[in-house]
């Protein structure tokens, strides 16, 4: 059985081992954060804390783990210009994009805004109501992109 086993073969199970852990928590979201809000808006600012710590330490490191292991795999088998090779890389670089430049100063946002807002009579403001809101949708759209990446490497259309 271990004989069997190859570079190419342990390769991918890290690849997808590192998909699994940059966005499974990603998935979770839109569970429990609106419900969060509703029913513990107190929890607000640790809650976006919470999410931006995980993007900076979960996400992100993971997230380079799928892009060498991608580039290896797709190395390994002379498959840069194939479409499911270039579809989730340019998804894989929307995604790291968007975590830096919208999701991590958003969800710091977030988090003052709740702070403030709690502190000053404990309701959540429209200000930061129409952020979540903005915040959700994108957290949303990003979710689909990573389940069109999945369909592209898994379908190889």
């Amino acid at each position: 059985m271990i004989a069997s086993i190859t570079l190419y073969g342990v390769v991918l199970a890290v690849h997808i081992i590192a998909v699994v852990v940059a966005f499974g928590t990603m998935f979770a979201y839109p569970a429990f954060i609106p419900w969060a809000r509703k029913n513990h808006p107190d929890a607000m600012p640790v809650i976006h804390e919470v999410a931006g710590r995980i993007g900076r330490l979960v996400t992100s490191p993971a997230m380079l783990v799928v892009l060498l292991a991608g580039a290896y795999l797709a190395s390994d088998a002379d498959a840069w210009s194939e479409t499911w090779v270039s579809v989730p890389l340019v998804i894989l670089i929307v995604i790291g994009a968007l975590g830096g430049m919208f999701f991590a100063p958003n969800e710091r946002k977030l988090s003052e805004l709740a702070t403030r807002d709690l502190a000053a009579g404990g309701k959540l403001s429209a200000e930061y109501d129409a952020l979540f809101a903005r915040v959700a949708t994108a957290g949303l759209v990003t979710c689909g992109l990573v389940l069109v990446a999945i369909f592209f490497m898994a379908a190889k259309p």
